[in-house]
């Protein structure tokens, strides 16, 4: 395009050049006519005989204007080829000019229509990109919540297991200590009937043998005081009729006393531990009583509070004094203090130590403080069992 124009532009240059000549000549020719016409008009008054110089000098003018009319009207000729050959040479470029519009048109198309071609490529591969990306994003997302069911299963499973064997130890250990109490009780009991039977059973024996000499020996002080220390210990299993007929005949009254002091100790003794069993037994009694009145009305209260935290270590540490009440002692932990691994375990031994059943049997506490707190630290560890495992 360039060059086309350049040469259009030469081609131009020349035209222009030629027609300035051509005009110059034509000036001149018309100057030199004017010129002789003049001068033979002047001549002829003046000087007939330089009229025949003049014509010929006239001619000759003539001759060159002709001569140089020749060369316009050559010129011209050469012009107007000139002319035709550039208005050819312009067509000439045109039509290259046409054709190469044409073929850039046809080469601008090709590559719009590789660009649009390498453009749909590009998008079909990252529409294939973005699927296979949101399909792996999917699988990973089943197979997380499917590893995640899996563990709350096992965790589910673990926490039944332990609760299992928590209830049956602590239903084996209850059986132990009542077959206990009821084995110490028969012991007691036992104790108690053969120490009357043998007593009983030996001062019927010795009461034949004995009772003339030691009433023949008594004197009236030893009665008043025999009689005094039957009045006292009426109650104790008949301990008086063991302090009457007890020992041999040759066997001091000392020893006798002394003898029947350590008998009437281990039978209070029996007896203490025999009430204090009943006590026992009566405050058990009471205590289960109580418990299952409040059961239910806990049971509701708990459920509620564990609802969504169920082996939520964190959750259930941050929310703990919802539960407990004022009256347990326990300090609040907002959820940002337990993000730590550390910090949790050091929250979670805390909360052992407030809730731990032998420490609320040191401190004393409330039925209804030992059941929630029972409770409490069921789901406490199970909760921490749950996160040692995510832990390991």
């Amino acid at each position: 395009m360039k060059e086309s124009a350049s040469y259009k532009e030469a081609v131009r240059d020349d035209l222009d050049m030629i027609s300035d000549q051509r005009e110059n000549v034509e000036d001149q020719s018309r100057g030199v006519y004017s010129e002789d016409r003049s001068e033979e008009i002047h001549g002829q008054s003046n000087n007939e005989p330089k009229e025949m110089d003049k014509s010929m000098e006239t001619e000759t003018e003539v001759e060159t204007g002709q001569k140089m009319g020749n060369n316009d009207e050559s010129l011209r000729g050469k012009s107007t080829v000139e002319q035709k050959d550039a208005k050819g040479n312009d067509q000439k470029l045109e039509t290259d000019d046409h054709r190469q519009r044409i073929e850039a048109i046809k080469r601008g198309r090709e590559r719009e229509k590789d660009r649009i071609a390498v453009e749909r490529a590009i998008r079909e591969a990252r529409e294939r990109a973005f699927a296979e990306a949101r399909e792996r994003a999917e699988r990973a997302a089943v197979e997380r919540a499917a590893a995640e069911a899996r563990q709350r299963v096992m965790a589910e499973a673990r926490e039944k297991l332990e609760k299992a064997s928590v209830e049956t130890k602590q239903s084996a250990d209850k059986a132990s200590t009542e077959a206990k109490l009821r084995a110490e009780r028969a012991a007691v009991e036992r104790a108690t009937a053969e120490a009357r039977g043998r007593a009983l059973e030996k001062a019927m024996s010795q009461k034949t043998f004995v009772e003339p000499r030691t009433q023949a020996e008594r004197n009236p002080a030893e009665r008043l005081s025999s009689s005094s220390r039957n009045s006292g210990l009426k109650h104790s299993f008949s301990s008086s009729d063991l302090e009457k007929f007890d020992g041999t005949a040759s066997e001091s009254a000392q020893r006798r006393k002394a003898r029947l002091e350590r008998h009437q100790r281990i039978m209070e003794r029996a007896a203490k531990a025999l009430a204090e069993k009943n006590m026992r037994d009566l405050l058990a009694q009471k205590e289960q009583a109580e418990r299952n009145r409040l059961a239910e009305s806990l049971d509701a209260d708990i459920k509620r509070w564990a609802t969504g935290k169920e082996g939520n270590l964190r959750a259930l540490l941050s929310t703990l004094q919802y539960i407990l009440g004022p009256e347990s002692g326990w300090q609040p932990i907002s959820l940002t203090e337990i993000i730590t691994t550390a910090a949790v375990k050091k929250a979670y031994r805390k909360a052992t130590l407030c809730v731990h059943p032998d420490k609320l049997q040191q401190r004393g506490a409330s039925i209804q403080q030992k059941y929630i707190c029972e409770k409490v630290f069921d789901l406490l560890k199970a909760a921490w069992n749950r996160f040692n495992s995510e832990e390991r």
